[in-house]
């Protein structure tokens, strides 16, 4: 079954691209390198890879499911990295992977969903013009994977300020959107800290694809990704911090009820003894003969009611 990629191009050292049909690896000695964007689901990728690639690499394009990697396999790499999910209906913290097989003349990415920092690449191919290498088109791909990743913790900083605001400053207790902000904080931490640690290892990992003119540049974009994950972390910390302090606030205020409940229970407690006594169908009942005997019930209760309510102040119960 033929394969159908995304896209292909071979690239020049000078940086320009062309549309190519051909989707075998570069011949032996070739300048500049061919670039192939496929797709996991495409019916022919398995076949097409199995054929043309080491078998590790093959099992690595082919995984399912995929966390942040870099691994030097011979003359190339392995990666996997993950980026935002900003395709449209998604939720951004449902990070999106891209599989990497790169040498210094073929690179081969592999997504399944739309990622936005490889489109930027693709739409500068088709433009004509690409990174010169594989290892610049890698440092071209982490920055805007970082970038992406960058926004979003910051878009999270500013959605917890003004959560605090409304917290601390306004008093107001109503935020449904509390505990889906912290979940989607720490899925987003448990993906993107794998990632730093890839990142800082594709910046010092032993292998001809990356130059030693380009690893300060990846060292950046790690420490980049290392910011974003601090960041995460401390809005982590702050969303946590507003939800103790709406649970002491909703807990002092069930205590300030239950306490003035119970205060109206023991006030009404006597005297709803006494209403029920006196409420008996029986004979003998004293003031039943009497014009001003529930009067006289009505000022005795209202009398114990207050000296009952001064007692307690008096106690320092109230």
């Amino acid at each position: 079954m033929r394969l159908t990629p995304v896209c292909a191009f071979d690239v020049d050292p000078d940086g320009t691209a062309r549309p190519t049909a051909a989707l075998e690896p570069l011949p032996e000695g070739s300048r500049g390198y061919r670039w192939l964007h496929l797709n996991l689901d495409d019916p022919g990728f398995a076949e097409w890879v199995d054929s043309h690639l080491p078998p590790i690499v093959a099992r690595s394009l082919k995984a399912t499911e995929t966390r942040p990697r870099v691994n030097a396999h011979g003359e190339g790499l392995i990666l996997t990295l993950r980026g935002a999910n900003l395709n449209a209906g998604s939720e951004v913290e449902d990070m999106v992977s891209v599989r990497i097989w790169a040498t210094q003349t073929l690179l081969i990415t592999v997504r399944r969903r739309k990622i936005f920092a490889m489109d930027d690449l693709r739409q500068e191919a088709n433009e004509g013009h690409a990174p010169p290498t594989t290892a610049e088109f890698l440092s071209a791909l982490c920055d805007g994977l970082t970038e992406r990743i960058e926004t979003v913790s910051l878009d999270l900083d500013e959605i917890t300020e003004t959560m605090e605001t409304e917290v601390y400053d306004e008093e107001d207790e109503s935020q449904p959107e509390l505990a889906p902000l912290r979940r989607k904080v720490i899925k987003l931490r448990r993906h993107i800290g794998p990632q730093t640690d890839a990142l800082n290892l594709l910046a010092v990992i032993d292998t001809p694809v990356i130059p030693a003119s380009l690893r300060p540049r990846l060292h950046e974009n790690a420490n980049r990704a290392t910011r974003s994950v601090e960041e995460l972390h401390e809005v982590r910390e702050r969303l946590t911090a507003i939800s103790d302090h709406l649970d002491l606030v909703q807990t002092a205020r069930m205590g300030r009820n239950g306490f003035a409940l119970s205060v109206i229970a023991v006030i009404f407690l006597p005297l709803g003894f006494i209403t029920g006594l006196f409420g008996v169908n029986l004979g003998g009942i004293p003031g039943s003969q009497s014009p001003l005997g529930f009067l006289l019930l009505c000022v005795a209760l209202s009398a114990l009611g207050v000296g009952l309510y001064i007692l307690m102040r008096w106690r320092r119960w109230l």
